[in-house]
């Protein structure tokens, strides 16, 4: 019994890894191009990066809801969030132009875009999702593991982390009133973000458009519980 109790837990562990090494390889391309804005453009267009890798019970507390079953092949196929990685930028012009710079590389994979700045959720939340597959090497071989990537600006982060709290505070039953107050705050971010960048492009002038178009990736979107 204690032996098979402590093979689960190595396999979990294993398991775990995978993800945060895939974790570790966005941040590593993330950090490159951070350097080499700097180096080639003098500018920066990240004010910070953060990752989170779900824990073993979030794992399973969203397995269960979602009707998942408890088998690490059923969680690796239906779970795709289990690593993640946000980055939050100047503007939204350098959002999609760290997301484009991101999944044109040869080793990342896109398997799915959600665009909340083009298509807001209903609540007012703004940000640009995206799951996308990178290949981690380890002494076993190669695998390909999904992490999602989150790109926003400061202003975006900012209400996303009130919004994330006050729906914490409230469990999930956020007043009406509340809700009205949140949907206007993110009509405000948004107005914020406008004229920081157009002051931004007085100052600096245009910068160059994004590499390509994002309609050439898959999208979907839709609404539900915002992701702070």
């Amino acid at each position: 019994m204690l032996e098979h109790a402590r093979s689960l837990r190595d396999e979990m562990q294993r398991f775990l890894n995978e993800y945060r090494f895939g974790m570790r390889e966005i941040e590593t391309k993330l950090s490159i191009l951070r350097e080499d804005f700097e180096h080639q453009h003098a500018y920066n267009p990240i004010e910070h990066v953060s990752s989170r890798l779900k824990s073993m019970d979030s794992i399973a507390e969203k397995a269960d809801r979602k009707g998942i079953e408890p088998t690490i092949e059923a969680i690796r196929a239906s779970i795709l969030d289990i690593a993640g990685v946000r980055v939050t930028c100047s503007f939204v012009t350098d959002a999609y132009r760290l997301f484009e710079l991101l999944v044109s590389q040869d080793d990342i994979s896109v398997r799915e875009v959600k665009d909340y700045i083009a298509h807001p959720k209903a609540n007012g939340y703004k940000s640009l999702h995206a799951i996308v597959e990178v290949p981690v090497f380890l002494s076993t071989g190669m695998v390909s593991v999904p992490v999602e990537v989150q790109f926003r600006t400061i202003a975006m982060d900012f209400w996303a982390s009130l919004e994330h709290k006050i729906y914490y505070k409230y469990d999930k039953q956020v007043p009406a009133r509340l809700i009205d107050s949140l949907r206007d705050a993110a009509v405000t971010a948004a107005e914020l973000d406008d004229r920081m960048e157009r002051l931004h492009r007085e100052l600096h002038g245009e910068r160059p458009a994004p590499i390509a178009p994002l309609s050439i990736l898959p999208r979907s979107g839709g609404d539900g519980p915002t992701a702070a």
